[in-house]
């Protein structure tokens, strides 16, 4: 195991990188403030250096949150939000745990819809892409989608402005108000359900209320099992 101080004291670390990145997105970005002891423990577990952008973001930050909410990102557990930090998303064991790894990837992200962003760990059956690349869970299919991109990459297409033409179809006249009224745990249900005719013909005139994220991820595992699109497995838990 290498020791924290190891994992922080690097000649090259990722942050000035991402702070740069950050100060010149075409999106909102807010960065969430970071409780230190937390995201030591976080990075010892997965034995990652502040070199990666995803030691980064656990070691300097409580999550970010993009697009006013849209998307939530994982740090550690944010000092002043309710977003819940990246270790208790994936369930990492109280204690350092050498043999412990994260069930088929790392959830690294949410979006208000209950889509799931993670990164594909060595185990990743039944999940399309390589080992080390990310893949997005859509709710509006209920199928996991490979991204072709490790996570570094994912952050900055995501802070140039990738999100914009991603979710063109999932969004609708007045989102980024009614997410404004979204706290970091909660998500948005649709009804017709995102996945239906109805939904996918218009946006629109669905309705649409404030739910628990865990809820709308239950649901997405409950519906697709129904539907015969199978077990999405860990979508992450909050």
């Amino acid at each position: 195991m290498r020791e924290l101080s190891e994992l922080i004291d690097v000649d090259d670390p990722a942050w000035p990188v991402m702070l740069e990145e950050i100060s010149e997105s075409v999106v909102p970005v807010d960065v969430l403030p970071v409780e230190p002891e937390h995201g030591g423990r976080c990075l010892q577990q997965l034995q990652i250096t502040v070199r990666s952008m995803l030691g980064a973001v656990v070691w300097h930050t409580g999550g970010l949150l993009l697009d006013d909410g849209w998307l939530r990102v994982y740090g550690s557990p944010a000092a002043d939000a309710d977003l819940p930090g990246l270790a208790q998303v994936n369930g990492f064991p109280q204690r350092f745990e050498p043999t412990w790894q994260p069930a088929g990837g790392l959830v690294v992200a949410h979006d208000v819809l209950g889509g799931v962003f993670a990164l594909n760990g060595a185990d990743a059956v039944g999940r399309p892409g390589a080992p080390g690349q990310m893949v997005y869970f859509a709710p509006d299919s209920l199928k996991w989608e490979a991204l072709k991109i490790g996570h570094s990459a994912w952050l900055a297409w995501l802070l140039s402005g990738g999100l914009e033409d991603f979710y063109a179809a999932l969004r609708w006249s007045g989102w980024r108000e009614e997410v404004a009224e979204v706290t970091a745990s909660e998500g948005i249900s649709v009804v017709p359900f995102l996945w239906s005719a109805e939904a996918q013909q218009d946006l629109n005139a669905t309705s649409r209320r404030r739910v628990p994220m865990a809820e709308l991820l239950g649901l997405s595992r409950e519906f697709g099992e129904r539907l015969g699109v199978g077990d999405p497995g860990f979508l992450g838990q909050l």
